[in-house]
C-alpha cells in the first residue's frame, strides 16, 4: 500500500545529505574571497514548494500524497533536476539534492541552477493507472513553479521516462499547445533526445578512464571494477565499462550484490537482472551483500545507489584506488577524510554523475529549437563536455592544493558567486 499524507516535520535539526551538502559548501568556501553576504545567500534554497495532493486508487478510495518541489539557485538560469518517487523522501534531501544540482551544472558550464522534488511514495505498491493519475495530478500542483523557461523537471529514483510523458501531457494540456521542452528525459518520439537515457552511466565511465588515464593506469582488462547500485546509472555504467575493456568483478542492487573475482558478464547479469528482478543468486558469481560488496577487493569502486553509503565505519576497510561517484552524496565528510589521507583518488558526484544532466541540456536545446541530433553527436558532445569539467576540477585542484572534490565545488561556488556579483541583489 502507498505511503499516506505525511505531513513535513518542521527542519530545526540536519539530516545527513543535507548536513553533508552544506559541511561540503562550507569546506570550500574557506578557500574562496567571497563576501560574507553572497556566502550566506548561496546556502539557502531560493523557493521551496510543498504539496499535498489526493489520488483515486483503482478500488475508488481517495488516498493523499505529500510532494516536494526546491529550487535552489536561479542564478545562472532556469532550474534543472529530477524527480524521484520513494519512501524516504523528505525535504531536507530534496534541498541537499538541490544544492548539488546547482554546483553540478554550475561546474558543466550549464546555463542552469539547481533543483529537485519528489514524492513520499513507493512507487512499486502502485499499479500503472495510480502511477498515471499520482503523476499528472503532481505536475499539475507544481505548473506554477515549472516552465521551460523557469524550471525543467527529469527523471530520477523511482520515476520513469513514461512518467516524464504523462507531465508533459498534463502541462501541455493545461498551456493548450504541446511544449516538450517543460522536461526532459522522455521517450524519443516525443522530444526526448537520443543517449538520455545511458547519458549519466556512460558519463561516470568517461570520468573513471579520465582518472585512470591522468594516474598512467592504460591497461583496461586488469583492472576491476566494482559498482553499487544496478538501477538506470549503476547498469549502464558497469555495460559501458565492459563495452570499454574493464573487468567488472561485483555489482549490486537494492536485495543485495554478486561478486566474481574473475570478471562478470555484464550483458548476462543485466539480462538476468531483468528477468528475475534482482541480481542475486546469478550463476556463477557469489552472493554478498551490500555493505559487504563496498570492501571487496578492486581498482575501481563506483557507488551509484543512495547517498551517505561510504563513512568512517567502513571507508578504512575500502580497497579501491579510486572511486567514482554515480550517485549524489554517497561519501561523508569524515569518510573524504579518511579515504583522502589513505591516498584514494575520489572523483565526485558533481562531476562523476553530471552526464544526466548534461543530456538533458541537450534534450532541451534540442526541444527548443525543433531540431535533433543524431547519438553519434549527443555522444562527442557528452564527452567533450565531462572531459572539459574534469580538467576545470583538476586545475583548480592544483591551484588551491585541495583534493577533487573540494576543487569541484570551489569551480562551482565560484562561478555561482561571480554571477551574483554582476547581476547584484534585487530590488
Amino acid at each position: 500500500m502507498a505511503t499516506a499524507l505525511s505531513m513535513p516535520t518542521k527542519v530545526d535539526t540536519v539530516p545527513d545529505a543535507y548536513g553533508t551538502a552544506l559541511a561540503q559548501y562550507d569546506r570550500a568556501v574557506s578557500h574562496l574571497d567571497i563576501p560574507n553576504d553572497i556566502i550566506e545567500y548561496m546556502r539557502y534554497p531560493r523557493r521551496e514548494f510543498t504539496v499535498n495532493f489526493p489520488v483515486r486508487r483503482d478500488n475508488g478510495e481517495v488516498e493523499m500524497f505529500t510532494g516536494y518541489r526546491v529550487h535552489h539557485s536561479t542564478v545562472l538560469g532556469p532550474s534543472k533536476g529530477g524527480l524521484r518517487y520513494s519512501l524516504h523522501v523528505d525535504i531536507n534531501e530534496v534541498r541537499a539534492l538541490a544544492m548539488w544540482m546547482t554546483w553540478k551544472c554550475s561546474l558543466m558550464n550549464l546555463p542552469f541552477g539547481g533543483a529537485k522534488g519528489g514524492v513520499i511514495v513507493d512507487p512499486s505498491t502502485l499499479s500503472l493507472g495510480e502511477l498515471e493519475r499520482l503523476t499528472r495530478r503532481y505536475a499539475s500542483e507544481l505548473i506554477p513553479i515549472i516552465s521551460p523557461q523557469s524550471d525543467i523537471p527529469a527523471p530520477d529514483m523511482g520515476t520513469t521516462p513514461q512518467m516524464m510523458a504523462w507531465m508533459m501531457d498534463t502541462y501541455s494540456m493545461t498551456m493548450g499547445y504541446s511544449v516538450p521542452a517543460i522536461v526532459t528525459g522522455k521517450p524519443i518520439h516525443i522530444g526526448g533526445s537520443q543517449g538520455r537515457t545511458v547519458a549519466t552511466g556512460r558519463g561516470v565511465i568517461i570520468c573513471m578512464m579520465e582518472a585512470l588515464k591522468r594516474h598512467g593506469i592504460s591497461n583496461a582488462e586488469n583492472t576491476r571494477v566494482i559498482v553499487q547500485g544496478f538501477g538506470n546509472v549503476g547498469s549502464n555504467a558497469a555495460l559501458y565499462a565492459q563495452e570499454m575493456g574493464f573487468k567488472v568483478v561485483g555489482v549490486s542492487d537494492v536485495a543485495g550484490g554478486i561478486y566474481n573475482p574473475d570478471g562478470l558478464d555484464v550483458e548476462a547479469v543485466y539480462a538476468y537482472s531483468r528477468e528475475t528482478g534482482s541480481v542475486c543468486d546469478y550463476p556463477n558469481a557469489e552472493n554478498v551483500t551490500n555493505t559487504e560488496l563496498l570492501v571487496l577487493p578492486c581498482d575501481v569502486l563506483i557507488p551509484a545507489a543512495m547517498e551517505g553509503q561510504l563513512t568512517a565505519k567502513n571507508a578504512d576497510d575500502i580497497h579501491a584506488r579510486f572511486i567514482v561517484e554515480g550517485a549524489n552524496g554517497p561519501t561523508t565528510p569524515e569518510a573524504d577524510d579518511i579515504l583522502n589521507d589513505r591516498g584514494v583518488v575520489i572523483v565526485p558526484d558533481i562531476l562523476a554523475n553530471a552526464g544526466g544532466v548534461v543530456v538533458s541540456y541537450f534534450e532541451w536545446v534540442q526541444d527548443l529549437q525543433s531540431f535533433f541530433w543524431e547519438e553519434e553527436e549527443i555522444f562527442r558532445q557528452l564527452q567533450r563536455v565531462m572531459i572539459r569539467g574534469y580538467d576545470v576540477t583538476v586545475r583548480t585542484a592544483e591551484e588551491y592544493g585541495v583534493d577533487l572534490r573540494t576543487a569541484a565545488q570551489l569551480a562551482a561556488i565560484k562561478r555561482v558567486a561571480d554571477a551574483i556579483k554582476t547581476r547584484g541583489f534585487y530590488p
